[in-house]
This record gives C-alpha cells, structure tokens and sequence, in this order.
C-alpha cells in the first residue's frame, strides 16, 4: 500500500530547484542567526574624562572574555573580545579632549572582535569586567592613565575604585605548541589541566562575591611572562596556576602545592627595579619616585627616597605576597588532601624556577592536580567527575583563605565585618596558630570563647573575636 503523501503530483522540475533553494537559503539564515544569538554584542561605548584618565564603557548583552594591550609606532591599544559582535556605532562615540584619535573594529579569527583605538599620545591601560547590576548590563571598562601623570592614591582610595568581587585569574598550563606531560594512553597535560581550570571558573563565578578569569580559554600557547601581565590586566587577587605532574617513575603519585621561594622573589625585586630604571631613569633615585605596585597598579610617592628605601620597600611588597601565597597554598593543599592523596604534605616554596608565581605582589599559587604519568591517576584526571572534584577542593581552600583575609573594598570584606567569625579545628591545629591566623592573642580568643585551656580537639568550634 502506498502511502497517501505520494499521491501528490510531482512539481515540475524548476519549482522543485526553487524551493530547494528557499529552503537552503532559510536554513543557512536559521543557523548564522542562531550563531549569533550565542555571542556577545556590544551595544554601546560611554566615555568620561577624569583628571588622570580617561574611561570607556563597552555596554554588553553578555559578559565576555577580553584581552588588552598596546602597540606602537605608531601607538594604539588593542581590545580583543571573545566571541563577540559590535553593534554600536564607534564613528558616533565622542572622542573629544581623550588621548584617542580614532576608533575602529575588524573580526578576528572569524567570530571574534578586534576593536583599535588610535592614540594620540602614549597611555598605561587598565581593564575589568563588571557585572550587570539594576541600573546597567554587564559592562567592560578600560582605563587609559596619562602616561606622563603620576598617579598617587592612598589605600582607601584603591579600595573604593576596586572590583567589589575578588577575583582570581586562573591559569591552565602549558597550550598550543607546549603540550606539558603526556601521560599514560597519551593523555596531555595541556587538555586536562584546561578542563580542570574551566571546572574551577564555573564554581568560582557561581559564588557570591568572586569572579574568575581564565588566562587561556583554548589551545593557545602563552609566554609564561604574559600570563601574569594578563592577571595583572584583570587586577587579579590571587593567581592560580593549574598543572598535572610527570615523573619517569609510572608509580610516582599525589597532587602538590607550590609558592614563590624567598630566592625567587629576590632575584625577582631586583629584575623589577633593574627593568624600571631602565625604562624610567627618573624612576629610582633623587630625581624621582618609587613604590610597590598595589591592586591599582598605582605609585605611591615617596618624596624622592634613595634607592635603599626603594628596594626594602619592594622586599616588604613581595614579602607580604609571599606570605599571602604561602597561606592560601595551605589552605588550598588541606582542600585537595580531603579528595587525593598529596605527593607532598606542606606547601613547597623552593620553586626559583616556576617563572610564573614570580610577579610581585600578587598572591600565586601552582597546584600539581596529580600525576599523569600514573595510569591510576591520569584515569582519573580525565574523568569529568574528577575533574570537578579538584576544581570544588581548590574553592573550598580558596574561599577558607579569604573568608579570613579578604581585601579591602571587596562584599567578602564587608560581609566578615558584620558576620561572626567562627572556625572549625582540624587535625594539626593549634591554638596559638589559629591566634596568629586571625591577627588575634591567644588569651583574646580564649577569654571571647570562654575557654580555661589551650587544650583544643578537632571538630571544635572557635568563635573568632573580630581585629
């Protein structure tokens, strides 16, 4: 029996090519809208001048992936945005008494954008993301600082301008060119350690009052130099840099957690200020002014300081991040011991030759998610759930560190400032050093708790007096 649609006449020959046609035509219109709908756009640039800088709003449909840098000869700054479509109408934006002659746009890579701002005069950049909020969407601002005015803000101001999320610039190992280890059934560390650093982002940005950034979101081979530059770029607050190691002994196993070593930041201080004087002449001595690089990346002034005063205060600068470094890296590491077994069970901090935990004053940690020359391991590290599993461990460390130590300016900071603190004892703890954690005596935190004795045990709740 047939069935009844064959029963329709044939359509003559030039009809059926039409309507093949249409359909064809209709089709491919139905996919490239449906492509688009997936990207960001931009719809809109604001411009507002201050008196050291001036600021540009991209007005964004979603939040989106972008990088900043500047060339020269002649000088321009290079935005590039991920995935990305511009419906705004730069020859419209108001360019007027701003270092920016012109502006334009191209497509890169097919479906990002490339926007050019050509300069009239040399600018220090600087770029974040906001997220919407009821007055505007999801927002990109790029700061263009004179680059022949000094900038000098104190710690309160820094504090204000801030991000109120804290942010953590997260960045996967090795990419493109540099595949890292490869490990049993030629699993590469460069694929596993990415998809592990996407799983850490997605639980990052779903919690309240953070905000990650991955450093690489594709197969791309960055300079180990510029991976911190674009931390940097994002005012990050913490650098997490994801690994897999590899031994030539296939039994070798464990995750691990490292930080700057005391010689690393050393020969570090002096490669920063070798490379200042460099550039700046005027920077170290009499004739000018030096300070630590702060979340701004504002100078503070020091009147004109010699050159010793510039240097212990560098070493206080890189001190105090080598310090923050190590404590997150605890914390990290005690996370990650509750789901793998640890290859070694204190922060390592001889690492003078991981070149990308020794930039100044950022908090970084490296993390070793396990070895993938092991069979057993590297099974796991390829494993979605697992892959999950580590990202979850590493949060948990990262949030335990600033739920203590959040910076200033941010809603994790005011949040503990109102909010109880309270801490659960675990295994290895002590009384005096959950004192010396939370910048409190011992006899504070024994009298707010009521205790007679340092006499503690794991499980214990500790009410924390606030600084």
């Amino acid at each position: 029996m047939k069935l009844a649609w064959l029963a329709v006449a044939k359509p003559s020959t030039t009809t059926s090519i039409y309507s093949a046609l249409r359909f064809g035509a209709g089709l491919l219109t139905l996919i490239f809208t449906a492509a688009n709908a997936l990207a960001a756009t931009i719809d809109n640039v604001r411009v507002g001048r201050e008196p050291d800088h001036t600021r540009f709003v991209f007005d964004l449909s979603n939040p989106v992936e972008h990088q900043v840098f500047v060339q020269s000869s002649p000088d321009r700054l290079v935005i590039d945005l991920q995935d990305t479509r511009l419906r705004a109408q730069l020859d419209q934006v108001q360019l007027a008494d701003t270092p920016v002659s012109a502006m334009r746009s191209a497509v890169k890579d097919k479906n990002d954008l490339r926007i050019v701002l050509d300069l009239k005069e040399p600018v220090k950049p600087r770029s974040f993301p906001l997220k919407k909020n009821e007055q505007y969407g999801d927002r990109l601002v790029v700061d263009l600082y004179d680059a022949r005015v000094e900038t000098v803000k104190s710690v309160d101001d820094v504090a204000v301008e801030r991000d109120p999320d804290i942010i953590v610039a997260i960045d996967a190992g090795h990419g493109g060119k540099d595949p890292g280890a490869i490990g049993h059934k030629q699993i590469k560390e460069k694929h596993v350690v990415l998809a592990i650093s996407r799983e850490l982002k997605r639980v990052i940005d779903a919690a309240p009052g953070y905000r990650a950034t991955l450093v690489r979101d594709g197969d791309s081979y960055i300079p180990l130099r510029r991976r911190t530059e674009i931390a940097r770029s994002h005012r990050a607050d913490l650098f997490i840099s994801i690994h897999a190691d590899g031994s030539n002994r296939p039994s070798a196993r464990g995750a691990s957690v490292f930080a700057l070593s005391h010689r690393g930041a050393t020969s570090e201080r002096a490669r920063h200020l070798h490379l200042a004087q460099r550039e700046n002449p005027n920077l170290i001595g009499a004739a000018g002014s030096v300070g630590p690089i702060g979340v701004a990346g504002d100078v503070i002034s020091l009147g004109g300081r010699e050159e010793t005063v510039a240097y212990a205060l560098m070493d206080m600068s890189m001190a105090a991040a080598r310090d923050r470094s190590l404590k997150v890296g605890k914390d990290v590491l005690k996370s990650i011991g509750g789901i793998a077994r640890l290859h070694r069970k204190q922060v390592e901090v001889e690492v003078a030759g991981f070149v990308v935990l020794k930039y100044p004053n950022i908090p970084s940690i490296l993390v070793e998610t396990g070895f993938i020359s092991n069979p057993g391991e590297a099974r796991l590290l390829n494993q979605k759930g697992y892959q999950q599993k580590m990202a979850r461990a590493i949060f948990n460390g990262v949030r335990q560190y600033f739920s203590t130590n959040p910076p200033a300016g941010t809603l994790i900071a005011s949040r503990y400032k109102s909010d109880a603190r309270e801490y659960i004892i675990a295994k290895g703890d002590t009384l005096s050093g959950i004192a010396a954690r939370y910048n409190v005596s011992v006899e504070r935190l024994l009298r707010h708790n009521g205790l007679k004795s340092t006499v503690i045990r794991v499980g214990q709740r500790l009410k924390i007096p606030a600084t």
